[in-house]
């Protein structure tokens, strides 16, 4: 059986509504969206690393400091309210692959050996499964905004670790085919997809400015060591 080609996709935008520039933004001496194309470089199973963005800065920055293809976004792609399926229809129709993996430069912890591991999980169950996202396990007690409880009955308090276990999507990983993605109705998530773990402090994804202080202090622990 041939290797399939993987193809890695990091798609970025020049604004960020709740942390200013934040793909740009410095992270322990380095820009933010630098730390997972390290970690994209270092995975020993991805044929091409694919930069997708809007921005004439982070374009050009990428250009300054990686070997690395980068595709200009559309204009009728650009803006805050565009869903990132249209994102990666557009990214399957401008780019030939075997397999896609998209990941997001708000994931600085990503680990090399993770990426690796996911992609072949994903190869070898693909009898089994469309598709491969990242989850992270959480076990603690859950509420609806009514005051209902999830995953749990408050009038039987069994500790935490008991609980039934729920799993977040985490935003790490997403692995697809353009073959599942047009089967599903244009979704990067199939209908049968394999769910793949990620230890919750890897798993750190950057949306507010309490997430990046939360991964600079985390890679500063980890630089310690």
């Amino acid at each position: 059986m041939n290797t399939p080609r993987i193809t890695a996709i990091v798609p970025m935008k020049g604004h960020s509504s709740r942390v200013p520039r934040k793909n740009l933004k410095m992270l322990n001496g380095a820009p933010l969206y630098h730390w997972v194309v390290h970690a994209l470089q270092r995975a020993n199973k991805i044929t091409e690393i694919i930069i997708e963005t809007d921005s004439d800065e982070i374009a050009a920055d990428v250009i300054e400091n990686f070997d690395l293809r980068v595709i200009r976004r559309p204009q009728e792609l650009i803006g805050d309210e565009v869903p990132m399926n249209d994102l990666i229809e557009y990214h399957i129709s401008v780019i030939e692959s075997d397999i896609y993996l998209q990941t997001h430069s708000t994931n600085p912890l990503l680990k090399p050996t993770t990426i690796d591991n996911a992609i072949q999980c994903f190869i070898d169950n693909r009898d089994k499964y469309d598709s491969l996202f990242s989850v992270t396990c959480l076990q603690t007690r859950l509420y609806f905004a009514d005051g209902k409880p999830v995953n749990h009955n408050p009038e039987e308090l069994i500790p935490t670790q008991d609980l039934p276990v729920i799993y977040e999507e985490n935003s790490n990983l997403y692995l697809f085919t353009a073959k599942s993605f047009a089967a599903n109705k244009k979704r990067r998530i199939g209908q049968n997809p394999a769910m793949f773990e990620i230890n919750k402090l890897e798993a750190v994804d950057i949306d507010n400015i309490e997430d990046f202080m939360l991964a600079e202090a985390l890679i500063m622990q980890q630089t310690r060591k």
